[in-house]
């Protein structure tokens, strides 16, 4: 994992039906932003849930892979440059997020934040990455279920479009967007807490496991 490149989340909100929050106009464009390398973490090990964190979550992801460096690449060019794919649990602090001003990378960017795999699963090895089902439990309970089918914005749309703001590196993680059921967007809220098990898996993806422990 160490050895993996940079890191850009492109994603319009994620998917329909919303993402982190009630029901919003769909974007004409997706929002991306960088989440910190340092946030790596394994796919079986602890979620650490950092000193003054209240609003832990979860947000099941497929990414996207970069193998080959892609820069300002047409949407016609662009999964010429996915290598694989494989799950991401973009963990958030909604609080670090968006109740202390400046850009959303600092509630995404903690230590732990980034469980990935179990599997890289080569591009060939995915038949269509837009028919992929996704989930979520927290301690046995579902809480998201859905279809990469139901994406605002396709991996190939993706990639085109991070490529024009930014070069793409081989080793570069484009993670996709997350459909509804994170704790943030239940009423009331249902932040994880020490103790919880979180469980995400993708079809042909594997499926990862991770309990969150305090600091």
């Amino acid at each position: 994992m160490s050895g993996w490149g940079g890191w850009a989340r492109g994603r319009g909100r994620g998917w329909g039906g919303g993402g982190c929050g009630g029901a919003q106009p769909l974007p004409s464009e997706p929002l991306v932003f960088i989440k910190a390398t340092s946030a790596i973490n394994g796919p079986g090990d602890p979620i650490v849930r950092p000193r003054g964190a209240v609003k832990l979550d979860y947000e099941v992801e497929l990414a996207a892979v970069i193998g080959r460096d892609a820069r300002g690449v047409s949407e016609a060019d662009a999964m010429k440059h996915v290598a694989a794919y494989c799950i991401v649990d973009d963990v958030s602090e909604r609080a670090f997020q968006m109740e202390h001003g400046g850009t959303t990378t600092k509630g995404k960017s903690a230590d732990t934040f980034a469980p990935i795999g179990p599997w890289l699963v080569t591009a060939d090895e995915v038949r269509d990455p837009q028919a992929l089902d996704v989930s979520t439990t927290v301690n046995g309970e579902s809480r998201q279920r859905g279809s990469t089918a139901n994406m605002i914005f396709s991996v190939r749309q993706l990639v085109a479009y991070v490529s024009r703001f930014m070069s793409l590196r081989a080793g570069d993680i484009v993670s996709t967007g997350t459909p509804a059921g994170v704790a943030h967007g239940m009423k009331p809220p249902r932040y994880l807490q020490p103790g919880d098990v979180v469980e995400i898996g993708i079809t042909g993806l594997g499926v990862q496991k991770n309990l969150v422990v305090g600091r």
